[in-house]
C-alpha cells in the first residue's frame, strides 16, 4: 500500500490542492491527513471540506491541536496562532466544528501509528524535535512506524533492538528503506506552513510493501496563499511565512 501522508495544512489552499495533485501522480491507495487541518491560514472553510471530502472516501485524519482550538477547545498558543483561530472560529460553520471536533486523537492501520504530535500524550502536543523528544513516543507504543506533524520541520529517527533511538540524516525526494532492525518514528514536514527554510508544501510517502519512506516537496503558489492571509486581514507576519518557509 502506498500512503501520501499530509499535515499541518493550516487553511492553505492553494498548498493543498497542489500535494493532492502531486500525490495523485504516485499512485497513491490512501491518503493520511495528521491533523492541523486549519489555523494560520485563510480558507480554513474549503481545506476543512476537502478534508471531510477525502476522509468519506476512505482517508483517514487524526486531530490536531489548531483543529481543537477552532472546534472551541481551550489551547495555550502564541498571539499569532491565537489570533488567526479566533478569525477561523467565525469562518466555520457548525458542521465544520463538529468534524473538527470528532476527529480521533490516533490511528493506527497495521504497524503503523498515525498522530499529530508525539504518541505517548497526543493531546499534551509535544515537539518532538529530536531523537531525545522522539524517545517518549517509541516507549508508548508497538508501532513499528510512527508518523506524526505538529513541527512543520521533516524528522526521521530510529529505534534499534537495545532501545537506542538515534536521529537519521535523509535527502528529500530519496526512498528511504525502514529496516527491519530498527522501528521508525517520522515527523512529516508541513503542507500549509513549512518552518525549515523552504517554501514548498512538505508531504511523505510511505510504501508498505517496499519497506520505504520518501520525504517529498511540492512548489506551489506562496504568493497566492500569502494574498488569502493579506485578504482575510491577518497579521502579514503569518503571510511572510508562506514566502520564506520560516
Amino acid at each position: 500500500m502506498r500512503i501520501a501522508v499530509l499535515t499541518d495544512i493550516h487553511a492553505n489552499r492553494q498548498a493543498l490542492e497542489a500535494v493532492l495533485a502531486d500525490a495523485a501522480g504516485h499512485r497513491v491507495d490512501r491518503i493520511a491527513v495528521l491533523g492541523d487541518i486549519v489555523g494560520y491560514g485563510g480558507d480554513p472553510e474549503w481545506c476543512c471540506d476537502k478534508v471531510a471530502e477525502l476522509v468519506a472516501k476512505g482517508a483517514l485524519c487524526v486531530r490536531g491541536n489548531h483543529d481543537n482550538a477552532a472546534a472551541g477547545a481551550t489551547e495555550s498558543m502564541s498571539g499569532l496562532a491565537r489570533r488567526a483561530i479566533d478569525w477561523t472560529r467565525t469562518r466555520l460553520s457548525d458542521d465544520q466544528r463538529r468534524f473538527l471536533a470528532d476527529l480521533p486523537m490516533t490511528e493506527t492501520v497495521g504497524t503503523t501509528l498515525f498522530v499529530h504530535a508525539s504518541a505517548n500524550e497526543p493531546g499534551a502536543w509535544t515537539y518532538v524535535t529530536s531523537d531525545t523528544r522522539a524517545a517518549p513516543s517509541f516507549r508508548a507504543t508497538d508501532a513499528r512506524l510512527i508518523l506524526c506533524g505538529h513541527v512543520h520541520v521533516p524528522l526521521l529517527a530510529s529505534r534499534d533492538v537495545g532501545g537506542v533511538v538515534r536521529q537519521q540524516a535523509f535527502r528529500t525526494g530519496l526512498a528511504i528503506p525502514l529496516l527491519t532492525s530498527r522501528r521508525w518514528l517520522a515527523v512529516v514536514g508541513s503542507v500549509g506552513q513549512p518552518r525549515d527554510g523552504v517554501a514548498q508544501a512538505g508531504w511523505a510517502l510511505v510504501d508498505s510493501a517496499r519497506g520505504e519512506l520518501t520525504f517529498r516537496r511540492t512548489p506551489y503558489d506562496a504568493a497566492a496563499a500569502a494574498g488569502r492571509v493579506r485578504a482575510a486581514g491577518l497579521p502579514d507576519d503569518l503571510a511572510q511565512r508562506l514566502l520564506t518557509g520560516r
